[in-house]
């Protein structure tokens, strides 16, 4: 029998591998990033299910790839459709924290899915919609990657030597 439990919550762990999506009605794009390398590489996007996250196949993703957190674009417009999709990414953080108990971030995408298929015309590579989701994911991914190593550069930076001065 298949094991159907979530996988195991890795709160307040180091973040190391991070999974990106970029919810889509047909499609979730989906990548997975290196904290390391701030490097992320496309995964295969995930077919809705009704316009509904396909939650088994997430189950299954997760357990494989094991995130200490997870990225979800935000898209961001005053148009009404584009709003739609942005108070669905926000119900998609929300039921990824609530389902798998995994730190969720919310991260605006700034049109990613179009500079993806543009990355794909400008290289001459034919990409489907399914692929070009998943790119768009990447670039989602590596945009929060590139934050945090700027984040945790400024937590390392050393403290100013104190002369200290010598008693004679």
């Amino acid at each position: 029998m298949p094991d159907t439990s979530p996988p195991s919550s890795n709160m307040g762990a180091k973040i190391e591998t991070v999974i990106g999506f970029d919810l889509g009605t047909g499609w979730t794009g989906v990548a997975v990033g290196q904290t390391l390398t701030t490097q992320a590489r496309p995964l295969a996007a995930i077919k809705s299910i009704r316009q509904k996250p396909d939650w088994p196949a997430i189950t299954r993703l997760l357990r494989e790839w094991k995130p200490q957190k997870l990225i979800v674009g935000l898209p961001h417009s005053d148009y009404d459709d584009i709003q739609v999709m942005g108070d669905s990414a926000a119900r998609f953080s929300r039921q990824l924290h609530g389902r798998y108990h995994i730190e969720t971030e919310l991260i605006d995408e700034g049109l990613t899915t179009r500079e993806a298929f543009n990355l794909t015309v400008e290289s001459g590579q034919r990409k489907s919609k399914p692929e070009i989701d998943s790119l768009a994911a990447v670039l989602i991914t590596e945009s929060w990657l590139r934050e945090y190593q700027r984040h945790q550069s400024t937590l390392q930076s050393p403290e100013p030597l104190l002369e200290k001065k010598s008693s004679q």
